[in-house]
């Protein structure tokens, strides 16, 4: 009986030693839920805030994006712009603009638009200077109608020319999110 506690004793310690050695894996960094994208404008002299908002609470589920605009653009403007990102499948609502934040160098957002309505330049940089987009400006052009797109791209290529300029051509990555929203410009 002796023997037999004994080499209980001893399979065990043997599992916990093998079982927690360096080859085990490394828990991986799951990629944020994000339902809610949310740009708040606010021309540069004036107070009247334009919101642009692209919601899907079901994520890639059967409903699209419910995607709004507050209103219209001022031609030759120039817009404070600041951007939310949130996680409503949680209660309260889950800020995830702060994990974008602290992972700035994971993280960028690329603003496109068509017929040149709006040329955006970064106002918020990572830990390295490159850019992140979280606080941006966005200046319209003449009148017009046309897209904006928001896209926020998980570990792009982030180099001091290229991507980091705001070019998504080249920037590879994941696309956490990527909202488009009809615009007008008058």
């Amino acid at each position: 009986m002796k023997n037999f506690k004994l080499l209980t004793l001893l399979f065990i310690a043997t599992t916990v030693f093998v079982s927690c050695n360096d080859s085990d894996p490394v828990p991986v960094n799951e990629e944020e839920v994000i339902t809610t994208l949310i740009a708040t404008l606010t021309p540069q002299g004036g107070v009247t805030d334009i919101t642009l908002q692209s919601q899907d609470l079901d994520g890639d589920g059967p409903n699209a994006p419910v995607i709004t605009v507050s209103g219209n653009l001022a031609a030759n403007t120039t817009y404070n712009g600041i951007l939310r990102v949130l996680n409503e499948t949680e209660t309260p609502a889950e800020n995830v603009t702060l994990e974008v934040e602290s992972e700035g160098d994971e993280h960028q957002f690329f603003f496109t638009s068509d017929n040149n309505l709006v040329s955006s330049a970064y106002t918020d940089m990572d830990a390295n200077g490159r850019p992140i987009g979280i606080t941006f400006t966005l200046t319209t052009t003449n009148a017009g109608t046309g897209n904006l797109t928001i896209t926020l791209r998980h570990e792009p290529v982030k180099t001091a020319t290229g991507v980091s300029a705001g070019d998504i051509t080249n920037a590879g990555g994941e696309t956490d999110i990527e909202a488009t929203f009809a615009i007008t410009v008058q």
